[in-house]
């Protein structure tokens, strides 16, 4: 059984910034790639960030030089440096990893709420 923990989230004033984590557990043979989504009150689940196995990254438009996501590769763990913050970044964040474990799957996270005040 594989488990997505996330932890960082919280509520921060505009133009602060905030650090989330994801650690995966588990049976975990390898993992392809992982990535940051985030929904919004009335709004579809969006990409924000994902990064393979092989380190190559992408962005929503939205975060482009504000947000970094890196990942610990050892740890079996992603994170999401998100700096400038923006009240239109408010929403519950989701780690997303593609892992082979018993076979190949997409796990999530139970999402960590971020909240941006003005």
């Amino acid at each position: 059984q594989v488990q997505l923990v996330e932890s960082g989230g919280g509520l921060v004033q505009a133009g602060g910034s905030l650090r989330l984590s994801c650690a995966a557990s588990g049976s975990i043979l390898s993992i392809n790639t992982m990535g940051w989504y985030r929904q919004a009150p009335g709004k579809q689940r969006e990409l924000v960030a994902s990064i393979t196995s092989g380190g190559s990254t992408n962005y929503a438009d939205s975060v482009k030089g504000r947000f970094t996501i890196s990942r610990d590769y050892a740890k079996n763990t992603a994170y999401l440096q998100m700096n400038t913050l923006k009240p239109e970044d408010t929403a519950v964040y989701y780690c997303n990893a593609e892992l082979y474990g018993l076979g190949l799957a997409k796990y999530w996270g139970q999402g960590t709420q971020v909240t941006v005040s003005s």
